[in-house]
């Protein structure tokens, strides 16, 4: 499986070594035509923003909405949370809603310093380690979305089917615990098809 990640600004290149180090097939995504056989897409960190814009202005936003109807699998980190979020506030602006939850963008206000932690999770025994670089903070997620980590009491990491969304960078450590995951989730969902997906989509609506 081909996976692209969105390479507007940010941390692309981090999310395209930990591909590279997993010895996956991955494409830099900036045009329509880099979409074409791509399975998996990331929306790494960086600014949310700027990155909605240029999907906007690029024609982009279509052409993800119909991979996510196709079955497409995404992991957003960071500001790629904020974009898969249903709602996002404080302040409020346009996402993708692909996941059922509400995210504060400056949650911490306009820190600039980083934050390292371990934390607990669902995907291993050993704790997780979470670097925090101005994160957003989901605030509430729906029923049909699953904690997989939390850190301090509040969700970090997300899933709901096909859809993966971290508050912290995982590319920015040694460990590729959740974007092995991720694969995994990835080939499962596209393995199922649209038609699984659809039906998923309705039952947690």
């Amino acid at each position: 499986m081909k996976v692209g990640i969105l390479a507007v600004q940010g941390d692309f290149e981090a999310h395209g070594e930990v591909l590279s180090k997993l010895g996956v097939e991955h494409v830099l995504v900036r045009t329509l035509k880099d979409l074409d056989g791509v399975g998996a897409l990331i929306l790494p960190g960086g600014e949310s923003t700027t990155q909605l814009k240029f999907l906007t202005e690029e024609g982009l936003e279509p052409a993800v909405r119909e991979f996510s109807a196709r079955g497409g699998a995404f992991f957003g980190t960071c500001a790629g949370a904020i974009l898969l979020a249903r709602e996002v506030h404080n302040p409020s602006q346009h996402s993708l809603g692909f996941a059922d939850m509400v995210v504060a963008r400056n949650a911490y206000g306009r820190q600039v310093a980083s934050e390292v932690c371990l934390g607990s999770s669902k995907l291993k025994p050993e704790p997780l380690e979470m670097v925090f670089i101005r994160a957003p903070v989901i605030e509430q997620v729906g029923p049909g979305v699953e904690v997989l980590a939390e850190s301090r009491g509040q969700p970090v990491l997300v899933r709901q089917g096909r859809v993966l969304a971290a508050t912290f960078h995982p590319e920015l450590t040694n460990d590729t615990t959740v974007h092995e995951y991720f694969l995994r989730m990835a080939a499962n969902e596209s393995s199922a098809g649209p038609e699984r997906a659809r039906t998923k989509a309705v039952q947690s609506s």
